[in-house]
């Protein structure tokens, strides 16, 4: 099973090298995979050294799979070249994600959709995976009529610079901004470029992309999308609105069983999900989980998760090791 990963000198393909080890991926050779610029310097993984190539070097390698984390242009250019190689992708750049051929997947959400004839799988947005895994039960039992989502996205989201950015104001270090204010002791209510009808980029992305993933375009989503001073993971007040009466105890007994969510529900003792407590993990912690009193059949939600993991590395891993025991990937 040869691995290519698209991307392995930045942040996501960081995350994706160590993810792959840690879930023990059935990988026998690993092709990094980054710009002419990084072509030729080595990288290490798994206790070996591995020349990065180009990807041009890298279709001649044929992987069985890449794993592209290096932005929409990339993607947009070269997944076509290796799909038309044989090699199946599967991207974390929202170049595809949008696509009518192509599948937006979280893998305890919609696995199913996939066959083998996908050859460029997309990978959805950070804030959008850790809330739809959540959704998915819920959506299930009583039927979802609306949500209402606000996030508090982690610094890392942008990327190494951006916490550079927020590291070096700490430090009182006069240095080189991403973001167009201040982020250290502030919060800034824009993720991406605003949008014709006034929102960003970003909220619309997980306005849509849920909807693809459920299933369910009666669905009706609104978010507003915020960046914080947090390197932890993206968190999310998610407020339900269902057709049908629920059971908080059913709630909590539903979300307990779904894969890949951990219930941290325990206001007497102080328990509820922070990003502390979700860096380095791969699961989706969801809390506060009460009641809206001011509307029927509908509940509130406190979810969060490590961004560049279960939001993006370890999502796409597991588009792969799904691939995988399915047959449908095969070394």
């Amino acid at each position: 099973m040869k691995v290519a990963v698209v991307g392995a000198t930045g942040l996501v393909g960081s995350v994706m090298l160590k993810v792959l080890n840690e879930r023990n991926f059935p990988l026998t050779e690993l092709i990094p995979v980054a710009s002419a610029r990084s072509a030729g310097k080595e990288i290490e993984y798994n206790g070996k050294k591995h020349k990065i190539v180009t990807p041009e070097e890298a279709i001649a390698l044929k992987p069985h799979v890449a794993l592209f984390s290096a932005g929409g242009a990339t993607s947009l250019h070269y997944a076509p070249l290796f799909a038309q190689a044989g090699i199946t992708v599967i991207d974390n750049s929202s170049a595809w994600r949008m696509d009518p051929s192509k599948k937006l997947v979280v893998p305890e959400v919609n696995a199913s959709v996939l066959t083998a004839d996908d050859k460029i799988i997309a990978n959805p947005n950070c804030s959008t995976i850790q809330m739809v895994v959540v959704l998915k039960p819920l959506h299930d039992k009583y039927k979802i009529k609306r949500v209402v989502v606000s996030t508090y996205q982690s610094v890392t989201g942008t990327g190494v610079k951006a916490v550079d950015q927020l590291l070096n104001e700490r430090k009182g270090i006069e240095a080189e901004r991403v973001y167009p204010y201040k982020i250290d002791l502030n919060v800034i209510p824009q993720i991406d470029v605003f949008q014709d009808n006034g929102y960003t980029k970003e909220e619309m992305k997980m306005i849509l992309e849920t909807k693809k993933i459920m299933g369910d375009d009666s669905i009706q989503l609104t978010a507003t999308t915020v960046r914080i001073p947090v390197i932890g993971g993206h968190s999310e007040a998610v407020n339900i609105e269902f057709e049908n009466e629920f059971d908080l105890a059913e709630v909590r007994n539903l979300l307990e069983q779904q894969p890949g969510v951990i219930v941290v529900d325990d206001p007497a003792n102080l328990k509820y999900p922070m990003p502390l407590d979700a860096h380095e993990k791969d699961e989706v912690l969801v809390g506060r989980i009460r009641r809206d009193e001011s509307q029927a059949n509908t509940l509130n939600l406190w979810i969060v998760a490590d961004n560049l993991r279960k939001g993006a590395a370890t999502n796409t891993i597991q588009i792969a090791e799904y691939l995988y025991k399915q047959g449908i990937l095969k070394g």
